[in-house]
């Protein structure tokens, strides 16, 4: 039995992509509003060392995770046509995966608290295995909605997932929980958000044991987690390797500088690679060239984002002063420079949906050996000097593993230097001036207190952006308009 295939005629698939776009990262805006506004109350009630805590227990969740399943999931996204077969086969292997990954889990936790010094990760990491049993029932329905575009299912179950979360999370910090308060709550958002996808999907699925057949989409997937285990060692390794030279409250500082630096680059992006990756699948399955979508993807994401980073690094002080409190106050210089080494991981990230669609998972698998080798030497070398040394390794390691991307990447997609250089340029043009006047207007300021220094800068920061790209890029404008506001294609 053959799952019937989506309509896809270029109006259609036009149509489906601008509405795929705004659900879901419409959802994401309004999901980490209520993530943020949570997780800062949670921030000024809870210490450095319970960040630095769960930081080391995300490790071990984390390189487990990679074998998830997730990539196999995603095979049924990129194939040209499914069967209900496949999608039982799938079902099976998520569940047999994530058990095993559950169990390995609850017995590895003694040695993991072992090689941090710190026994209480035993009980943090054996309840933590828990999030294993939620991935079935996330992984499948997500390959199912993505591969249909049906993103509006998915971001109401993703909002319930989030206010569950959330909900958690600041009532049992406000009940003096501590450290538990930042476990609890992922697993509550995680089985609410499993549930909601489920019943939105309609994926209610036998699983099937017998793989018979299903190479190929192992293969696919064996690739991406293959993948998947490489920018762990990329991203991960700063933690394995500082978390034995450094106190938990070392740890929860450069975390929680890292957090507020990647808040669009983990949470925001992602959703628009997931958009991304079934839209260019869709147009490789019609053998439609995939550069200057991507070019124009770059344009739109960089333009959104670059004054989020150049406005961070220079409002760190009054950011860290009145939202986070005096405790976190070390970490304004790790936030001002991770901040600057943002951009470059935005851009290097948005090449994999790319090239994975169009069959080539090698190519993401060869630039995330060369990212783990990069950075992880980086962070060997920045760990001797202090946690400043980790957020300076960032600054150095993503412009170089930027441009390895690009080199690798680039002829595959059919796009080139000057297009991706102009597809950015108008961002860093008009974020590169209103760094520029934050800071005049800054110099300018009286003696204020730390919320209304924030606000006025930040105003000041808004309102000179929106001028400059009115003045110098009304058509990029008007096409962003038209995608997030009209969902319709700008006529300009």
């Amino acid at each position: 039995m053959t799952i019937t295939e989506p309509d896809t005629s270029p109006d259609s698939l036009r149509d489906r992509v601008r509405s795929a776009v705004f659900w879901r990262s419409g959802s994401q805006i309004v999901a980490q509003i209520i993530t943020w506004g949570s997780t800062f109350l949670v921030i000024r009630l809870l210490n450095p060392e319970d960040y630095g805590l769960v930081a080391m227990a995300a490790l071990v969740v984390s390189l487990l995770s990679l074998m998830e399943g997730f990539g196999f999931a995603s095979s049924l996204i990129q194939r040209e046509t499914i069967e209900k077969k496949q999608i039982r086969q799938v079902f099976g292997l998520l569940i047999l995966i994530n058990l095993v990954l559950a169990a390995a889990q609850y017995l590895i936790a003694p040695v993991a608290a072992a090689y941090f010094h710190q026994p209480l990760l035993v009980d943090i990491l054996r309840l933590q295995a828990l999030l294993f049993f939620t991935t079935p029932f996330l992984a499948l329905p997500f390959a199912l909605l993505s591969r249909a575009l049906e993103y509006r299912k998915m971001a109401i179950a993703n909002l319930l997932g989030s206010l569950s979360g959330a909900a958690t999370a600041l009532t049992l910090a406000l009940m003096g929980f501590g450290v538990w308060t930042l476990v609890y709550a992922p697993i509550v958002m995680f089985t609410v958000r499993a549930a909601s996808m489920t019943i939105a999907a309609r994926s209610f699925y036998w699983p099937s044991f017998s793989f018979r057949g299903a190479g190929a989409m192992i293969g696919f997937g064996g690739a991406l987690t293959a993948t998947q285990f490489f920018w762990f060692m990329q991203s991960q390794s700063d933690i394995f390797i500082a978390g034995r030279v450094y106190d938990a409250y070392d740890i929860g500082l450069y975390t929680t500088a890292l957090f507020l630096t990647q808040m669009l680059v983990s949470k925001f992006v992602p959703p628009l690679n997931d958009v991304a990756f079934s839209a260019y699948s869709q147009m490789h399955r019609e053998q439609k060239p995939i550069g200057p979508a991507f070019a124009n993807s770059v344009r739109l994401i960089l333009t959104a984002v670059l004054p989020f980073y150049f406005g961070l690094a220079i409002t760190a002080e009054p950011l860290v002063e009145s939202i986070l409190g005096q405790q976190w106050l070390a970490t304004i210089p790790l936030i001002s420079l991770l901040a600057f080494a943002m951009p470059f991981m935005t851009l290097q990230i948005l090449f994999a949906p790319a090239t994975n669609a169009m069959g080539r998972p090698g190519i993401a698998l060869r630039i995330n050996i060369a990212g783990a080798l990069i950075m992880a030497t980086g962070f060997l070398i920045g760990v001797n000097y202090g946690v400043i040394g980790l957020a300076k390794t960032w600054l150095i390691g993503m412009p170089v593993l930027t441009a390895v991307t690009m080199l690798m990447s680039m002829p595959t997609i059919g796009v080139s230097f000057s297009q991706v250089a102009r597809a950015v340029a108008p961002g860093l043009s008009a974020s590169l001036a209103m760094a520029i006047i934050v800071i005049a207007v800054d110099s300018l300021l009286p003696p204020l207190a730390p919320f209304a220094r924030l606000a006025a800068l930040a105003g000041t920061g808004i309102a000179s952006y929106a001028v400059l790209l009115m003045l110098f890029a009304r058509n990029l404008v008007a096409e962003m308009w038209m995608l997030v506001v009209k969902r319709q294609a700008a006529t300009t």
